[in-house]
């Protein structure tokens, strides 16, 4: 893959870490970048985890909070002034007092929790209480779809953009936007409302690829399904042309207005996300909603492993170095986690697992290669629903327990958002192979979005925390090892 960086970005990213460094001399910090594809849960997770360590959670698999280590964690005021916070408080109170589920993320964020803890060792115990601060970076997944472009010129993003057009699973919603497109003389003169009807036609195409019907993943640019405070500006209004053999656009051209664009783009939008954000974390969690592309078929599934191979290749994974950390950042280590495992029975939640680890293959041999640890876990930040068993004949069912959102539907029945219900989910194969086989017809998951929980109390009135499944595991893999 070419290089998403000029020796000019290296020396602007040295300056940053470096600076990072001397801060960290005084107060121990590390940055965890929350990462995934729209809806797949990552303001629910920073919102749990959050609460969680604040609350005192139950957190069985979280050695320090399980040992009882944890003096108290606590938010403090974050370090990026120019960066949003993280709303954690208003994300919090739709959880837990209008148990409704909080709004995706749309723009990056940021949020410091500051941790005070005793050492596991005696050594450590005698100097001091350890603190570590977590900054918490949340941006969209759509955007780190955008790093491969740092690399590719706008001829071979518009053909690679083409190609990926005439797939199948892709054909009939490319139509509006293809036939626009073979309309257009690439060499004929720059027209800016037709430029607006080419990129309106483009990014239609994309959200249609996005909708759950089809829940491909494999969406550049992804600036256009999720602009923020770019929508709107020039530098996002270009579409991909057809292939012009390599010949130099002519000055005042269509095709020269798209590729100063497409540059611009890859200049004042890409390049600022990657040096002031990527190139700064030192862990990262990146969380797939599997079920929604295992119910779309074969083809939203190949195109999810796709995605996820774009995006972690954008990485900048490695182990630590005393040396070489002092100027360049590496991430040294990657959690994978499929979210939302509370709609599906514990019995199939190995299967999960296994079905994570196929769609990330290739990335994590790459990232495991070069020195950082990667895992993948099959978790649910929240958990929604509990477990039962229903009788059906002389057959017992495993099922899971909860209250649809409302306006769910479960073959005829439309659910009110009050009435709890028991469903069976169905299971997950036991080759993760056979999902990527178009010849098959996909699993029966039935796969109903639930409304959170309500929290539950002690004998003694204290509410507890937010219930989850393998949080504390992927706690204790991201932090572990910075609270000995």
């Amino acid at each position: 893959m070419p290089s998403l960086t000029t020796i000019a970005d290296e020396a602007l990213i040295a300056l940053d870490t470096i600076s990072d460094r001397t801060a960290r001399l005084l107060s121990p910090s590390i940055r965890l970048g929350v990462t995934g594809l729209s809806r797949a849960g990552k303001t629910v997770f920073i919102s749990a985890l959050v609460h969680n360590l604040v609350h005192g959670g139950r957190l069985p698999l979280f050695e320090a909070q399980a040992s009882g280590r944890i003096a108290k964690a606590y938010l403090e005021h974050q370090p990026d002034d120019a960066v949003p916070r993280f709303q954690y408080e208003d994300h919090i109170a739709d959880l837990v007092e209008r148990r409704i589920w909080p709004e995706s993320t749309r723009a990056i964020s940021e949020l410091r929790l500051t941790v005070e803890y005793e050492s596991a060792s005696a050594w450590g115990r005698m100097f001091s209480r350890g603190k570590l601060s977590l900054d918490i970076v949340d941006y969209p997944g759509e955007w780190l779809l955008d790093l491969p472009l740092l690399g590719k010129d706008f001829a071979t993003f518009s053909r690679e953009a083409l190609e990926m057009a005439q797939l199948p699973a892709r054909q009939e919603i490319a139509r509006s936007w293809l036939a626009l497109a073979r309309e257009i003389d690439p060499d004929g003169d720059a027209d800016e409302m037709l430029a607006r009807r080419l990129f309106e036609t483009f990014t239609a195409y994309l959200k249609a690829c996005k909708e759950d019907g089809r829940a491909l993943s494999t969406l550049p640019p992804g600036r256009f399904l999720m602009p923020g405070d770019l929508e709107g500006s020039p530098a996002l209004t270009f579409a991909p042309l057809a292939p012009n053999d390599d010949r130099k656009a002519r000055t005042g051209s269509m095709r020269a207005m798209m590729e100063r664009r497409y540059e611009a783009y890859k200049t004042h939008v890409i390049k600022p996300f990657f040096r002031e954000h990527i190139a700064r974390l030192d862990r990262q969690i990146v969380l797939i909603d599997v079920m929604q592309a295992i119910n779309a078929g074969a083809d939203a599934v190949a195109d999810l492993e796709n995605a996820l191979t774009e995006i972690l290749s954008c990485f900048r994974p490695g182990g630590a170095s005393l040396l070489t950390g002092l100027i360049s950042r590496r991430i040294d280590r990657i959690l994978i986690a499929a979210t939302k495992a509370d709609q599906i029975h514990h019995e199939s939640h190995d299967r999960l697992q296994a079905i994570v680890r196929r769609l990330a293959e290739r990335a994590i041999s790459r990232a495991s290669f070069s020195g950082a640890e990667v895992d993948v876990v099959a978790m649910a930040a929240v958990r929604a629903t509990r477990e039962g068993t229903v009788s059906r004949g002389r057959q017992s069912l495993p099922v899971i327990i909860g209250t649809p959102l409302a306006g769910e539907t479960i073959g005829e029945d439309v659910f009110d958002g009050e009435t709890e219900t028991a469903v069976f989910p169905g299971d997950l194969p036991e080759s993760p192979a056979a999902l990527f086989r178009k010849d098959k017809q996909p699993p029966e998951i039935r796969f109903v979005r639930f409304r959170p929980p309500r929290l539950e109390r002690t004998a003694e009135g204290v509410t507890l925390s937010l219930p989850h499944i393998r949080l504390d595991r992927a706690l204790q893999f991201l932090l572990g090892d910075r609270l000995q």
